[in-house]
């Protein structure tokens, strides 16, 4: 920017100033961290292991029941057009409706499976973190109105 130039640095170039605030050391300043809440786990080996076989068997029993979910029904639109041939020569709005099953509907489905999954499995999380943080009964908090 022409008549904004410092002092002269080297090679003749201006050189950088820093401009702080007044009221930066109080922007500096932070809170303390919160402990983490697995530190409690950590002391006590056995507890940890029960804690987190307990949150992976309910990860586990989610993701395979979102796969059964969307699993079944798409392998059952080819076994529905191998047994009734008739149906894969429909059209609806100029397109087979094999097409339209599976290149068009089944992308809602993949999207509303996933949503449900991502929520499922972040309060999940945080039922584990509210519980190991000792903050209350892991199902009472206010995030859990709509379930």
């Amino acid at each position: 920017m022409p008549g904004l130039s410092g002092p002269p640095g080297r090679g003749g170039q201006p050189s950088r100033v820093r401009v702080t605030s007044p009221r930066m050391s109080a922007a500096v300043a932070r809170p303390a961290p919160r402990p983490h809440a697995t530190r409690d786990v950590d002391d006590s080996s056995g507890v940890r292991e029960v804690y987190l076989r307990s949150l992976l068997r309910v990860q586990r029993r989610l993701a395979l029941g979102v796969l059964g979910a969307v699993a079944v029904p798409l392998a059952a639109v080819p076994v529905v057009f191998a047994l009734v041939p008739a149906m894969s020569t429909y059209r609806v709005a100029g397109l087979p409706l094999p097409w339209l099953l599976l290149g068009v509907a089944v992308h809602p489905l993949l999207l509303a499976a996933a949503a449900w999954y991502v929520r499922r499995v972040e309060r999940t999380e945080a039922d584990f973190t509210d519980l190991l943080s000792g903050d209350g009964d892991p199902g009472s908090s206010d995030r859990d109105s709509g379930r």
